[in-house]
């Protein structure tokens, strides 16, 4: 980078990789090519050229969840557009992916020249307000407000934990900045939200109070603790109290699972036991660290039923307890004041999940009963579980992980095909441990173009392509035997040799004996694996018709 001013767009990129943010996600444009010519400039950031910008967005998306923040680049019009929906999935679950897009030069603007990418008119910001929409904050930076304008991007990004929507003209993107830039920290050391000492205070006496009354309280920890980076804290609040904690299906991996207070997964009706179901049906006070969301997939089809009264609700920056409500109270802040005053409840007996039990003999043939087990069996400390929606999560949530291994899914935007590329992002953000994508072959043909790029940059994802040929989720949901659920077919096994994937292991499996000498290659070598596992599609049976009455309401009610 040149020593004198940098350019806006070399600045930009500058600024941002000062939160630790190393990579940046995109595809090429005339309009953003100030941007893309940065990405080569600045020094400690790299250029991942993806198959499209869609897939570019769940990438970044993947990314931010392990690092926290991430850089999505797509030019103006068709680019950003493209990306929307990548993007407003990293909003619904709060990830701050920084969106930046390039522009027509404001001299064509100013003429009134009519370009390509637009509508034959000359409204050249009609697309700001959509792709603003998937964010919680934007800004057109120009020279002089730049550093400033870059600034209030930053704070509310990260204060919010949302995207951020940047545009960029391509003829500002080349001019020096005005102004004295600034030095900014690494994520780890901001503090991102800042807490009134009095709501802080009141807050904080009102949980140790109701919890010192509490005879069996019951923790549930959201994913919300890991995108603010205070997982570890609500951990240490856990141990420290001593009380039994439970997961729901979007959080899974938030929670150690190899710590004694863990109990499983909890989804009302849906949940991994009986047991844990009860624990939290019967606790008199239920800490929600982080904020359920209530979904009907996130809550067993609202079979969850929490007793309002007996929550206390801990949200990013406010609390309820009951009918109180106390704002102004930071996650970070609330943890660390609760560990350093709770007492120690006396040691006590919770269920105890235990691993899924092999079953099958090598001569069977594959199903998800034989699978999932094996696959159990090869997660280590510091992996992290890529969790693809479709019927695979409701399978994998129920997974007990090891101590240090990570999960991430996408079960409230649910966006089928995020898992591949998100597995990307994901890859390239972790600097120890493999990453482990499972995903069904439905949600794998919307983005498997995304292998070529793992290949270009030597990326070493452990892929698991459960092949059953139809949309099998959604034989879940209604009935079998529709055409629109079948899929074209595809020899899976064969993709990564045709997209440039170089030393990878690839099998095709049908068998539980195929699948261990597969698993058995994987943990005995350094290297990508990409597994076509075969799967019966007459697994995917339809739920029993109250059930999906239960979840889409379709039925007129009955009269009385």
């Amino acid at each position: 980078m040149s020593t004198t001013s940098p350019t806006v767009a070399q600045y930009t990129l500058a600024r941002l990789s000062q939160l630790g943010i190393n990579r940046i996600f995109g595809v090429p444009g005339d309009y953003a090519f100030s941007i893309d010519d940065a990405a080569e400039q600045v020094p400690g950031i790299q250029w991942v050229a993806c198959a499209n910008e869609l897939n570019a967005s769940y990438a970044a998306d993947g990314y931010a969840r392990i690092r926290g923040a991430a850089i999505l680049s797509t030019t103006y019009g068709v680019g950003e557009l493209s990306a929307i929906n990548g993007v407003m999935g990293s909003k619904a679950h709060r990830l701050p992916v920084f969106h930046l897009v390039g522009m027509p030069s404001e001299r064509i603007q100013h003429q009134g020249l009519i370009t390509h990418h637009n509508l034959g008119d000359t409204v050249y910001d009609r697309f700001q307000s959509l792709s603003a929409a998937a964010c919680c904050v934007s800004a057109v930076l120009t020279p002089d407000n730049c550093i400033d304008e870059l600034e209030r991007v930053i704070r509310e990004a990260l204060r919010l934990s949302m995207p951020a929507y940047i545009v960029i003209s391509e003829v500002h993107g080349i001019m020096p900045v005005i102004g004295t830039p600034v030095t900014g920290k690494p994520l780890a050391s901001i503090k991102r939200q800042q807490s009134n000492r009095k709501e802080l205070d009141a807050a904080v006496a009102t949980i140790l109070k109701r919890l010192s009354d509490a005879s069996n309280p019951v923790a549930i920890v959201t994913a919300l603790t890991s995108r603010y980076g205070v997982a570890d804290r609500a951990m240490e609040f856990i141990k420290k109290a001593n009380i039994p904690v439970a997961v729901m299906p979007n959080d899974k991996g938030t929670v150690d699972e190899s710590m004694p207070q863990f109990i499983g997964l909890y989804a009302g009706d849906w949940s991994s036991s009986k047991e844990v179901c009860e624990a939290v049906a019967s606790a008199d006070l239920v800490l929600d660290l982080g904020g359920i969301v209530q979904t009907e997939l996130n809550t067993g089809l609202w079979t969850s039923n929490i007793d309002p009264s007996k929550l206390i609700s801990i949200q990013d920056n406010w609390i309820k307890a009951g009918d109180k409500v106390f704002l102004s109270a930071a996650l970070d802040d609330v943890l660390e004041a609760l560990t350093a005053q709770t007492a120690t409840r006396p040691a006590s007996t919770w269920p105890k999940p235990a691993p899924m039990p092999l079953v099958g003999a090598a001569s069977d043939a594959l199903g998800s009963a034989s699978f999932y087990p094996r696959l159990q069996k090869q997660l280590r400390s510091g992996d992290t579980l890529v969790i693809e929606t479709g019927t695979c999560m409701t399978h994998l949530n129920k997974l007990l992980l090891p101590g240090g291994v990570d999960a991430e899914g996408q079960g409230l935007w649910g966006s089928i095909g995020w898992g591949t590329p998100a597995c990307l992002g994901v890859a390239m953000a972790k600097t120890s441990g493999r990453t482990w994508l499972v995903t069904g072959d439905g949600s794998h043909q919307l983005t498997l173009n995304e292998l070529a790029v793992m290949g270009r940059y030597g990326v070493k994802p452990c892929i698991f392509v459960l092949n059953n040929g139809i949309y099998g989720v959604e034989d879940v949901i209604s009935e079998r035997g529709h055409e629109y659920d079948n899929l074209a077919p595809v020899n899976y096994h064969l993709l990564p040799a045709a997209f440039g994937c170089k030393g990878w292991i690839v099998e095709k499996v049908a068998t539980v004996a195929e699948l261990d000498a597969a698993l058995e290659r994987i943990a005995s070598a350094d290297s990508a694996a990409y597994i076509e596992v075969m799967i019966p599609n007459e697994e995917s049976q339809p739920l029993p018709a109250s059930i999906i009455e239960g979840g889409y309401k379709l039925e007129t009610p009955p009269v009385g």
